[in-house]
């Protein structure tokens, strides 16, 4: 039977930093089986692996990752990139990336680019000095070079709309059109003509997605686009844009938010402009965060499920290590989540949803 050769482990330990070598001395086992048991590698028993895990963490031993990487040449830990952190749509994203990750023990850093290009170079930057095994981009936009630069470093990439093909690259591709069409459709059957839209920095990509996407639906229904404003992806982007919208003239019956967060903003500077919504103006956001169900009246929004969001892109990481072959593509589909932010235009009779 293994057995610690302290009853009392820590007190032997009181002053200095735990070793590989002390786990082995309390063990009664070598140094290498102990590297065994802490990184599922090797041949051991599994009474033998569970005695040294159960010792190392009572001797409150934490192995140096760096070290444990460079032993292995497989690091354990996979980097996140996101646009915004306190985005729940991010938030949500991250946090199911995390518990898919750990059920595959990988570890999970995280980055957050704020919509700022230098910041998102920083943040690849990051990734690669920590020399993870896999890296999920979950941003509006990233640099084709750094992206490049991440490929020729042998590290696989999933994200969305990426601006790169290659074997280590799993594209997620996101059908804003359907999403946006769903959206300006509702309002339409709800009898709003002057439908307009509050976007964010269309530099980036996937926002100009949805512009576009407004504006190409609102074309498929014989209507004038307008006005459409720009925001910055938060709440006072879409506060700023909805005092800007009480001044306009006509003023629009129903108003398409790039996301929840604008969405919130718009409904603020409408209360605070005297208007009621979905009595004398509609509102729509998009990402279904929870947001949208606990704000009243409760959103009607775009459901991106970020929680599959996060799980695919953990699990295409996972299935990209040691796989060559052609660049791969999963594809999230969009549905629309009808809430209390929208009504019948003002003076319309249409009740249809």
């Amino acid at each position: 039977m293994l057995k610690s050769k302290s009853p009392n482990l820590t007190a032997d330990l009181p002053h200095r930093c735990v070793t590989i070598k002390d786990v082995a001395s309390a063990a009664g086992v070598s140094t290498a089986t102990v590297s065994h048991a802490l990184n599922l590698t090797g041949r051991i028993r599994a009474k033998t692996r569970q005695h040294v895990l159960t010792l190392a963490r009572e001797l409150k031993y934490y192995p140096n990752r760096n070290a444990s990487n460079l032993a292995s040449r497989l690091s354990r830990t996979l980097g996140v990139i996101v646009s915004d952190i306190e985005n729940p749509f991010f938030a949500v994203a991250v946090r199911s990336f995390e518990d898919t990750a750990r059920q595959g023990r990988f570890e999970t850093i995280v980055s957050e680019t704020g919509y700022d290009l230098p910041l998102m170079q920083r943040a690849a930057e990051n990734m690669l000095k920590e020399k993870v095994r896999g890296v999920a981009i979950l941003t509006s936009e990233m640099s084709p070079r750094w992206l490049e630069e991440i490929v020729l470093q042998d590290i696989p990439i999933v994200g969305f709309d990426l601006s790169i093909a290659n074997e280590k690259v799993t594209n997620i591709r996101i059908d804003y059109l359907s999403g946006v069409r769903e959206v300006v459709e509702h309002l339409y059957h709800l009898g709003h003509r002057r439908i307009g839209f509050v976007g964010g920095r269309v530099t980036f990509k996937n926002i100009l997605s949805r512009e576009q996407s407004y504006l190409a639906s609102m074309k498929a229904l014989g209507l004038e686009p307008g006005p459409v404003l720009s925001g910055n992806q938060r709440p006072d982007g879409g506060y700023a844009a909805g005092m800007a919208l009480l001044e306009t003239r006509p003023r629009p019956t129903a108003v398409v938010a790039l996301n929840d967060l604008t969405a919130i903003g718009l409904i603020k500077a409408f209360r605070a402009g005297g208007l009621d919504v979905p009595g004398d103006i509609s509102v729509t956001g998009f990402d279904n965060t929870y947001l949208a169900h606990y704000f009243s009246p409760r959103l009607t929004t775009v459901d991106m499920h970020p929680d599959i969001l996060g799980k695919s892109a953990a699990e295409a990481l996972s299935d990209s290590f040691g796989n060559s072959g052609v660049s791969k593509e999963r594809t999230i589909s969009l549905n629309l989540v009808i809430g209390g932010s929208t009504g019948p235009a003002p003076g319309s009779e249409s009740c249809a949803s």
